[in-house]
């Protein structure tokens, strides 16, 4: 980036820390709006509280900050690619967030998809597209290298399920009775449900409690009490028994 655009990004903080949670809202919105196919990749209950747009606004304000340096945001990056990879995101979402991003900078701005400060965007985002995604590719491949390991998404049934105080004691056996990579206590899965009376699919985080050393994961999922209809943790609880499916993406460092 030369100096001209950091100067048009540094110049866009005091909006971003003032209506930055309003542009993400306004952004998640439109790109699932025209793109209802994320609507299995992005959580949707996150999205009814505004945990996502919150957790976004911050990073766009972080990237910002310190446009002309962003490796001062290495851990950042680090915990961003991790949860990517956890949720499946390929490059190929990249174009379509950053399509959205930029028209929703816009138009919340209101300055023109032709304006030196939408182009200025466009190379930041580039760049930073750039980096998460070499990132993400190294990870994706370390995951698949594992023994018992696998990238992407991977068919699980649930083989027991046990009571516990506030929820319940999942275990997760592979649907391909193929071995599966230990995980020590603190790491993390992704588990993607069914969402009932609906056609879509809705991933959440699941960190495990203890070593994972056998051929199976177990979890322990709570109920939620403020949470939409589209609530993992609460479909598992009332929905899931065992004999389903669910798919589950192997397990990260958190």
């Amino acid at each position: 980036m030369n100096p001209q655009h950091i100067e048009l990004i540094k110049n866009t903080v005091p909006v971003l820390r003032e209506n930055g949670v309003a542009l993400t809202a306004y952004f998640y919105a439109r790109m699932l709006k025209n793109n209802p196919d994320l609507n299995n990749v992005f959580n949707l209950d996150h999205q009814s509280t505004g945990r996502q747009s919150r957790a976004l606004a911050s990073a766009i304000l972080a990237y910002a900050d310190n446009i002309e340096n962003p490796s001062v945001l290495a851990k950042a990056i680090e915990h961003i690619t991790t949860k990517h990879v956890s949720l499946d995101i390929r490059p190929e979402h990249y174009a379509i967030v950053g399509e959205n991003l930029l028209h929703s900078i816009s138009e919340v701005l209101d300055v023109p998809m032709q304006s030196d400060l939408i182009a200025a965007w466009e190379i930041a985002y580039t760049q930073l597209a750039e980096i998460l995604i070499g990132v993400e590719k190294q990870k994706y491949t370390d995951l698949a290298a594992q023994q018992g390991g696998w990238s992407g998404w991977r068919g699980f049934v649930v083989s027991n399920i046990e009571n516990r105080d506030n929820g319940k004691r999942f275990t997760l056996t592979p649907q391909d009775k193929q071995p599966v990579t230990p995980a020590e206590k603190g790491r993390f899965i992704s588990v993607k449900v069914k969402v009932p009376n609906h056609s879509l699919e809705q991933p959440l985080q699941f960190i495990f409690s203890e070593d994972q050393i056998d051929q199976h994961y177990t979890f322990e999922v709570k109920a939620e009490d403020k949470s939409s209809e589209f609530s993992v943790a609460n479909i598992l609880l009332n929905h899931y028994q065992v004999g389903d499916t669910v798919q589950v993406t192997a397990p990260v460092k958190s």
